[in-house]
C-alpha cells in the first residue's frame, strides 16, 4: 500500500517506517557506520529513557515499566533502545519515550517529522542510522487483535466525519489484516490535513483509537 501523504509529513507514519525497512537496511550495510549523524558522536552523553515514561500510558497498561506485563518487556526494551538510538545517534534530541506499553506516541513522532528536513524521524534516523534497532522494536510488537484494531479504527473514522472531515474513508478487512482508513486515494490526497478543521477533529478523536494504531490513518 502507498503511505499516504501531503504536502508536509506522511499521515501513516509507521507503514512508511515499514516500507522504508528493507532499503535502509541495505543502504546501512553499504554505507559507513557514522555514529555522528546529527552531531552526537561516540563519547556524547547519552539520553537517557526514564524508567518512568513522560507519555501518558493507555489506561489498559497502568503498572509501572519494572512490573509491566509479561510479554511486553521484550518490546518495550526493544523500543527504549530504539528511542535511544534515534536521541544519540539519530539526531533527534527530543524523540518521546515510549508508552509504558512499549507503543511510541506517534502524535509527537508525527510532530517532529514535520518540521522541515525531519522526515526520517518517522523511519530510523539519517541515513538509517537507527533501522537495526526499529527492525527490533517491530519484530518484537506483541500479535495484535485483527478485530479490535477494526473496529477502533472504524470508530475512529466515523468520528473524523462527524466531526467535518467528510472524505475520511473507513478501515477494511484484507487476509484477516486490518487496513486502515483515511485519505480514500492515497496517490493523489484530497484531504488536507494542514487545516484547523482536521487537526480539531483528529485531536476530537484521538481517543477512538487503541494504543498503537495512532499514525496509522
Amino acid at each position: 500500500m502507498t503511505p499516504k501523504t501531503t504536502s508536509r509529513i506522511p499521515v501513516r507514519l509507521r507503514l512508511t517506517a515499514l516500507a522504508v525497512l528493507p532499503v535502509l537496511a541495505l543502504s546501512a550495510a553499504c554505507g559507513s557506520a557514522d555514529d555522528s549523524a546529527g552531531g552526537a558522536g561516540k563519547t556524547d552523553e547519552i539520553a537517557s529513557v526514564p524508567e518512568t515514561a513522560t507519555a501518558s500510558p493507555s489506561p489498559r497498561n497502568d503498572t509501572a515499566p519494572s512490573t509491566r506485563p509479561a510479554g511486553k518487556s521484550a518490546f518495550y526494551d526493544a523500543q527504549t533502545d530504539y528511542v535511544r538510538c534515534m536521541r544519540v545517534k539519530g539526531g533527534y534530541k527530543d524523540f518521546p519515550d515510549p508508552k509504558l506499553s512499549g507503543h511510541l506516541d506517534w502524535g509527537k513522532v508525527e510532530e517532529i517529522s514535520s518540521r522541515p528536513g525531519q522526515m526520517e524521524a518517522a523511519k530510523g534516523g539519517r541515513n538509517g542510522v537507527c533501522v537495526d534497532e526499529l527492525q527490533k522494536v517491530m519484530l518484537a510488537e506483541p500479535k495484535r487483535d485483527q478485530q479490535k484494531d477494526y473496529e477502533s479504527m472504524l470508530a475512529h473514522a466515523t468520528c473524523m466525519r462527524d466531526n467535518g472531515v467528510s472524505r475520511f474513508a473507513n478501515p477494511t478487512m484484507s487476509g484477516g489484516n486490518a487496513q486502515p482508513g483515511g485519505d480514500p486515494d492515497p496517490a493523489s490526497p484530497t484531504i488536507d490535513h494542514d487545516s484547523p478543521a482536521y487537526k480539531q477533529a483528529r485531536e476530537a478523536c484521538r481517543a477512538k483509537l487503541l494504543d498503537g494504531l495512532d499514525g496509522m490513518q
